[in-house]
Order: structure tokens, then sequence, then C-alpha cells
């Protein structure tokens, strides 16, 4: 089976989640994934990925090791995106 491309990621999880925001990047070995869900709000991050994993399900049981994610609420992503604007790496 071919590797799955950023597009295939985000086309599971969407599949799977109810996503206000959802961006993955990566070049078919490893994936970022920003993932924005009202589904993540009073969860803890470790409940939060498992959430992530279950909406991929199978489909990605080879590759899911390669994914690492930010979760966010929407209130999160908010307080978030108006941060990063003035924010470097």
């Amino acid at each position: 089976m071919a590797d799955p491309t950023p597009a295939d990621v985000e086309r599971y999880i969407a599949q799977g989640l109810a996503c206000d925001h959802l961006q993955v990047e990566g070049d078919g070995r490893h994936f970022f994934a920003t993932i924005v869900s009202a589904e993540f709000e009073g969860k803890s991050r470790v409940m939060r990925h498992q959430r992530v994993y279950q909406a991929l399900g199978d489909r990605m049981r080879e590759q899911i090791h390669a994914l690492s994610m930010k979760t966010l609420t929407p209130a999160e992503w908010a307080s978030n995106a108006s941060s990063v604007s003035n924010h470097h790496h």
C-alpha cells in the first residue's frame, strides 16, 4: 500500500472527528497535524490524542507512530492564533 499523503491523513481524521480547523503537513513518512475540535473540551492531551487515533482507526495503524499532533479546542486555538502572529520559533 502506498504511503498516505497529508491530504489522506486529513481526510481520515475529518471523517472520524468534527474539526473546526485541520491542517496536516508531512512527507509520507512523518506527519504533523494541527487539529482543532470542540470534542477536545475538557479532555487531557492524552485523551485528545486517543480520540484522534480512534478517528484514524486501522487506516494508519502502521504510520501512526510517525504522526505528531497539536490538539486544541476552538478557544485554545483562538488564543493561540493571536499569540502566534508575533511569535518566532
